[in-house]
C-alpha cells in the first residue's frame, strides 16, 4: 500500500461483512470521507472479516456497491483482514517473545467458576492472571500435550489511560476496569478484533479513527496493544449514537434500513448523503441543504454533537422531496421508469437488456409499452405524466401509485367519490355532461384553453367544485390527484371524453342496482 506523505491525514472505514451496509455504517463512512477530503487526506477502505462464520462475499459486495452508489469512493483498498493473517501472527509471536503476551491454558469451566465467585463478591469480572506465572517448563509441557489455549496481553494494573477525543474531549480509563489481561488471539494464532484493528491502524498509518461511540470501550484495549507493539496511537473521534424518535437505540421499527433498501424505495443518493451528514453533525447556521462538495467544504469534527443523533424519517422524506423537485425532467423520468415497470404499468425493452441509470447519465435507446393496451408510449409522454407529480413525490417508488390511472384502459369508480359535498346523482351526472359539452368546444387541446373554458363555466356557480370535482374524479378515479386541466391535457381529448362517459355510466349502473 502507499506510504503516507508527511503530515498527511489518513482515515479508514472498516465495516464487517456480516450484513448489508446500514445507515449507521454509511454515516461513519461519510464522516471519514468528508474529513479526509476536507484535509486533502486519504480515505482507506478495510474489510474486517475476522468473524469467519458470519462474514460473506455477498455482504462484502453489498457494502462495495452501496459505497459506490453513494459516491463515497476510497483512495486505497479494500484491504481484507482475512488476507493479512501472517502479519498479525508475526506481531503476536513478537509479543510472546518479549513477554508482553502469554499463553493462557485456563479452561472454560475454570473461567466460569472464577466469574461466579466474583459475582458473589459483587466484583466486576476480571481475569486474575493465573497463567502469566507459569514457568517455561510448564508452558512447554502444556503446549506439547496440545492443551487448548488462548493468548492474552499483559496489561498494567491500576493505571490511568487518557486520550483526547476530538468529539468528546478528555476520556479516561483505569486499566483495572478493563477486566484483566485480555485475549488477543485463539490457539491457532488467529487474532481477535481489537488486536487486528490496532495492528491495521498502525500498519496502514491511520492518523485519525472516526467511529461510533459504541467503540469507546474498545479504545483502551487498542491503545494498550499499540503501546505494547511500540507504536503511537491515532487520534480518536467517537461520534454520537443513532437513536430512534423515542430516543431508544435505532432499529428497523424506527425506519432504519440498509442503503440498498433506501435506494430500492426511491431515495436519491443526494438526499441520503445530505440526511446522514446531519445525523450527529450540526453545521453553522440554519442551513440544511448540502451537496457532497459543500459538505466537504463545511464539515468539521468540532461541530459533531456528543448527545445521541435522532433519526427522523420525516426529515429524510422532506429532503428527498426537495431533491426530486429539483431534478431535470429527463433525469426524473429515467429514475422513475424502473418503478413503473415494477408496478406493471409499462413494459420497457432496452438495448442490451439494461435499465436506464438510477438517474442522470445517458439513457439507452428503449421502447415503452402499456401492457394492457399493448400500445407504445413515448419517453416524452412519460415525462408529461411523471412531471405532474414532481412536486408531490417524496420517494420515487410513489410514482406508480400516483400515475397508474394514466396507463389503465378502464377506471373502477367508487360512486360516492364522484359526488361533491352534498351533491346528488343527478347533479353529478349533469356536471359530467356539462363538462363534456364545454370541452367539445376546445379547439387547441392545451391546458390554458381547457382551463379558461372550464373555469369560465364553473365560475357561474359560487362553488366551482360542483363542476370540477366530479370531472377530476372521472379522469383519475382518485380522491387526490393532479389538477383536472393538467390531467386532460396529458390524457388527450379522446381518453378524456371516454372517461367522462364511463363515469356517467358508472352512476347509471349504480342507480339500477
Amino acid at each position: 500500500m502507499d506510504r503516507k506523505k508527511k503530515n498527511e491525514i489518513r482515515v479508514r472505514f472498516a465495516p464487517s461483512p456480516t450484513g448489508n451496509l446500514h445507515i449507521g455504517g454509511a454515516r461513519t463512512a461519510l464522516f471519514n470521507y468528508l474529513y479526509a477530503k476536507k484535509n486533502k487526506g486519504r480515505f482507506i477502505l478495510r474489510i474486517e472479516d475476522t468473524d469467519r462464520e458470519r462474514s460473506t462475499k455477498e455482504y462484502e459486495d453489498n457494502i462495495m456497491r452501496s459505497l459506490e452508489w453513494l459516491e463515497i469512493n476510497s483512495d486505497e483498498g479494500p484491504f481484507r483482514q482475512s488476507e493479512r493473517e501472517e502479519i498479525y501472527k508475526k506481531h503476536i509471536e513478537r509479543l510472546l517473545e518479549e513477554g508482553k503476551a502469554y499463553y493462557c491454558f485456563c479452561t472454560r469451566e475454570h473461567l466460569e467458576k472464577m466469574r461466579n465467585k466474583q459475582r458473589e463478591k459483587k466484583e466486576p469480572p476480571r481475569y486474575e492472571g493465573k497463567c502469566f506465572s507459569l514457568t517455561q517448563k510448564e508452558k512447554e509441557r502444556l503446549l506439547k500435550e496440545k492443551k487448548n489455549f488462548s493468548i492474552r496481553l499483559k496489561i498494567p494494573e491500576n493505571e490511568i489511560l487518557e486520550f483526547d477525543d476530538l468529539v468528546r474531549g478528555k476520556v479516561k480509563f483505569n486499566t483495572k476496569d478493563i477486566g484483566g489481561d485480555f485475549v488477543i488471539a485463539r490457539d491457532d494464532f488467529s487474532a481477535l478484533y481489537n488486536f487486528v484493528c490496532a495492528v491495521d491502524d498502525m500498519d496502514m498509518e491511520i492518523t485519525h479513527v472516526i467511529r461510533g461511540e459504541d467503540h469507546i470501550s474498545n479504545t483502551p484495549k487498542q491503545i494498550l496493544i499499540q503501546r505494547a507493539l511500540g507504536f503511537l496511537s491515532p487520534r480518536y473521534a467517537h461520534i454520537a449514537m443513532l437513536l430512534g424518535s423515542d430516543k431508544s437505540k435505532l432499529s428497523k421499527r424506527h425506519g432504519a434500513a440498509s442503503v440498498t433498501e433506501y435506494k430500492e424505495k426511491g431515495y436519491l443518493r443526494e438526499a441520503l448523503i445530505n440526511f446522514i451528514a446531519l445525523l450527529g453533525w450540526r453545521p453553522p447556521g440554519e442551513r440544511e441543504i448540502f451537496s457532497l462538495t459543500e459538505l466537504i467544504e463545511t464539515f468539521s469534527l468540532k461541530d459533531c454533537q456528543r448527545s445521541g443523533a435522532v433519526f427522523d424519517l420525516q426529515k429524510l422524506d422532506y429532503l428527498n422531496g426537495y431533491y426530486i423537485r429539483n431534478m431535470k425532467r429527463e433525469d426524473l423520468v429515467n429514475a422513475c421508469i424502473p418503478y413503473l415497470v415494477k408496478a406493471g404499468l409499462i413494459e420497457a425493452k432496452f438495448e442490451e437488456d439494461r435499465y436506464p441509470p438510477a438517474y442522470g447519465g445517458v439513457v439507452p435507446q428503449a421502447s415503452y409499452y402499456v401492457p394492457g393496451k399493448k400500445e407504445k408510449i413515448s419517453f416524452q409522454k412519460l415525462g408529461e405524466i411523471i412531471s405532474l407529480y414532481q412536486e408531490r413525490m417524496k420517494v420515487l417508488s410513489e410514482v406508480g401509485e400516483f400515475t397508474d390511472y394514466f396507463f389503465k384502459e378502464n377506471i373502477d369508480y367508487q360512486k360516492e367519490l364522484l359526488f361533491w359535498k352534498d351533491a346528488k346523482e343527478e347533479d353529478t351526472r349533469k356536471a359530467l355532461e356539462k363538462a363534456a359539452s364545454i370541452l367539445s368546444k376546445v379547439e387547441n387541446w392545451k391546458r390554458e384553453e381547457i382551463e379558461e373554458k372550464m373555469i369560465k363555466e364553473a365560475s357561474k356557480d359560487k362553488d366551482k367544485g360542483k363542476l370540477l370535482w366530479p370531472v377530476r374524479v372521472a379522469l383519475s378515479g382518485k380522491k387526490a390527484s393532479a389538477g383536472p386541466f393538467d390531467i386532460m391535457e396529458v390524457l388527450g381529448p379522446e381518453t378524456t371524453f371516454k372517461r367522462l362517459k364511463s363515469a356517467k355510466n358508472a352512476l347509471k349502473r349504480a342507480e339500477n342496482q
